[in-house]
């Protein structure tokens, strides 16, 4: 008797939901479907509600995911404080920054990176509730100015380049499950953000083409070709309209592309609508022109301004419904209103057992291939020959730095589980033969001293990622983050390289950094020059690999490295055929566009094509034959550019259009098999408002480097 009584008061007090069966828990209907049920039920406190970053519907039993930083592995702690006020930090598996991770140069690198990201991510959410499964990452824009304080969160300054690891990093994310996300991934930043100062309320400038063949290429490849159903709008301008209301929002991304899923602003930005932008007498105008624009995801507080808008008319809950629609099918997309119990990404972390992803040798493996592969040597003049190190001949270094001793994290990392600075890995690879000295600086002389007395100088230079100052605050002018630009591109660490190099010519310098520096002097007299960027846990160890010649560096420059600041045009000129990038730049580069050497020499031996001519909707294969003629094995960049040489338009001198990172055995001859799409050399036509394939005759240039080209063939487009 006492076990019925207490059946009927659990009936009587459990919630709606647990009694009955709606038709968006079901997995097998059709997602429109679904949503449509979810929206009939929802109120419109709920709906105006949903709009956040999370839309979960508690009465309905809906049970939304948020968002996290995932630039290069992901963010539940890091000087962001991404762990969320109030909670413990939880460590996770950190990559080089995403600058570092272009320099790679490695698609199929990146794809893995992202899916241990991803992996990470789904495990703290299932296993310690944290976090969320909406992704921040990949950041698809180009990095058009050294200046730019955020260089550091893109890949490149190339549409093409940056688009190929966009969705490499967007693929690594979701996973290759025909029903399911593994998480989802949010780019950012749409569209064409690349000045921090005035970010709030200038305006990117620019005309129909670019806006077509150059900013928006990353963001097209990301949703077309990588399938993200999920983007950040920008804080600026494009021409003069926010980007969080544009037009383009829904006239390109959504129907153009298909970008069904999420649109939200950027932190802070509804606000910023009215007070930085003053585009909009008050709110509710503001938050409806928003949410018509597409956007169903704000990141500050909207709902007074949404309120409002429908009291006054200018929202109708049917505007509403429209685009909560997107953010239904990426919860549909992540399992959210299902069971689980065919989503294979559903299982991740929910053992009792499980053992964190992060301390798994495996991740730790990645994260030291994924920073051995950034690297890029700069300089190693064949008559000194100071690199690889010499234990034959070295007994002695004498380590010198700001950057020596330490990893530094940048604003979007997460805390990594562990670190090896480079002072850390070089004593690890030294051994008991070598002697390593240290100093900090010069202070009472002591780097001139321990240089003098070594058989070899390693100092290490480059910026401090976050400035070690507060928000909007850089007080070193070389240095740049989030809401500051640079101010120079001249190390204040150079005068440091002068005085080791003085005490002790066999000097190799490291600049570890976020971004490209005008190093002229250090170019011009040191012997050996290393580039890294910052982060990874796995700093000290890929750096000492490379020093001491145990891995053989093959990575290359993403961004053209100017040797003076005059060489660039103001840094609010979008239009970057005004001298920006290897393809409108005039001057001569200090470093080129795809520029890195190796500890090897590669030969390019011949070009052959599938075909002489390419035609609409087709692809072309080209066969580049390139031979290891040096003594060591490693890898080689192939990079193949096209340029128009008949063209009825404007074209840049040259566009890069298809590379691959590969790895050649000394004496060994690979023949590397690229192809050339011909939808990637269509321009805008703005008569007829679409892409079109022009007859043309076109060079193909096959190299190691944009300034680097070994070999050419004509091909016709027909």
């Amino acid at each position: 008797m006492k076990f019925y009584k207490l059946l009927i008061f659990i009936l009587i007090a459990s919630p709606v939901w647990a009694q009955e069966k709606y038709p968006f828990q079901d997995p097998k209907l059709d997602t429109e479907k679904r949503v449509d049920n979810l929206l009939k039920l929802m109120t419109l406190d709920e709906k105006i509600m949903a709009l956040s970053t999370n839309p979960s519907v508690a009465r309905l039993n809906v049970k939304g995911t948020g968002h996290v930083e995932g630039l290069h592995g992901l963010a539940l702690g890091g000087p962001g404080h991404w762990e969320g006020k109030g909670k413990e930090v939880v460590t996770t598996t950190t990559f080089p920054q995403a600058y570092g991770l272009g320099e790679t140069w490695d698609a199929e690198l990146l794809q893995k990176v992202a899916n241990v990201e991803a992996i990470e991510t789904r495990y703290a959410y299932q296993h310690y509730n944290r976090g969320g499964l909406v992704v921040r990452a990949p950041n698809a824009d180009l990095a058009r100015d050294p200046r730019w304080g955020r260089t550091e969160e893109s890949y490149g300054e190339d549409a093409f380049f940056n688009g190929t690891m966009t969705v490499a990093f967007v693929k690594g994310l979701q996973g290759n499950d025909s029903k399911y996300w593994q998480t989802a991934a949010l780019i950012k930043h749409f569209l064409a953000n690349s000045n921090e100062d005035g970010r709030t309320y200038t305006s990117s400038d620019f005309d129909e083409r670019l806006l077509r063949e150059y900013y928006s290429v990353p963001f097209r490849m990301g949703v077309e070709e990588g399938g993200s159903r999920a983007y950040m709008a920008a804080y600026n301008k494009i021409n003069g309209i926010p980007a969080m209301v544009h037009p383009i929002l829904k006239d390109i991304t959504v129907k153009e592309w298909g970008q069904n899923g999420i649109i939200c602003t950027d932190g802070g930005a509804f606000k910023l609508l009215l007070s930085d932008h003053k585009y909009y007498p008050n709110q509710y105008l503001g938050a409806a022109a928003a949410v018509k624009a597409g956007i169903n995801q704000f990141l500050d507080d909207y709902r007074d301004g949404v309120y409002g808008a429908i009291a006054n008319g200018y929202l109708k809950e049917k505007d509403i419904d429209d685009v909560l629609r997107g953010d239904y099918r990426v919860m549909i997309k992540l399992g959210m209103l299902d069971a689980g119990t065919d989503n294979p990404y559903a299982v991740i972390g929910t053992q009792k057992e499980a053992t964190d992803p992060w301390t798994t040798d495996a991740h730790k493996k990645l994260a030291l291939e994924a920073t051995q592969k950034s690297i890029v040597l700069l300089k190693n003049d064949p008559a000194k020959q100071l690199l690889p190190i010499d234990r034959n001949k070295v007994k002695r270094i004498a380590v010198i730095g700001p950057r020596a001793d330490e990893v530094l994290l940048d604003w979007y990392s997460g805390t990594p589980p562990y670190t090896f600075t480079p002072l850390t890995g070089i004593k690890a690879k030294a051994g008991e033969s070598i002697k390593i000295s240290y100093a900090l600086n010069n202070a009472d002389g002591k780097a001139a001293t321990i240089a003098k007395n070594a058989d070899l100088v390693i100092v290490l230079i480059g910026n401090h990622p976050w400035c070690n100052a507060g928000w909007a605050d850089c007080p070193v002018p070389s240095n740049g983050k989030e809401a500051v630009d640079r101010q120079s591109i001249t190390s204040e660490h150079e005068d440091l390289v002068k005085i080791a190099y003085q005490a002790n010519p066999n000097t190799v310098a490291v600049l570890i950094s976020s971004f490209p520096y005008a190093i002229n002097w250090t170019q011009e007299h040191v012997p050996a020059i290393v580039h890294m960027t910052q982060n990874s846990q796995e700093t000290g160890t890929a750096l000492a690999n490379v020093l001491f010649g145990d891995y053989n560096p093959a990575g290359r420059l993403t961004q053209t490295w100017v040797s003076d600041v005059t060489d660039l045009p103001p840094l609010l000129d979008y239009n970057i055929r005004n001298g920006r990038t290897y393809m409108y730049f005039k001057g001569k580069p200090l470093y080129a566009f795809g520029f890195g050497l190796s500890y090897t020499t590669f030969t390019y031996k011949a070009i052959e094509t599938s075909a002489a001519s390419l035609y609409k909707n087709g692809n072309l294969t080209v066969n580049v034959t390139v031979t290891n003629t040096g003594r060591r094995d490693g890898e080689e960049v192939v990079q193949l550019y096209v340029k128009h040489t008949n063209s009825k338009v404007a074209r840049p001198e040259k566009e890069l259009k298809a590379f691959k990172r590969i790895f050649i055995k000394a004496g060994e001859t690979k023949t590397v098999n690229l192809t050339v799409k011909a939808k990637d050399l269509e321009y805008w036509n703005t008569k007829t408002q679409k892409f079109e394939l022009e007859k043309d005759i076109i060079e193909l240039q096959a190299g190691g480097a944009s300034d680097v080209i070994a070999l050419k063939k004509n091909i016709t487009i027909n």
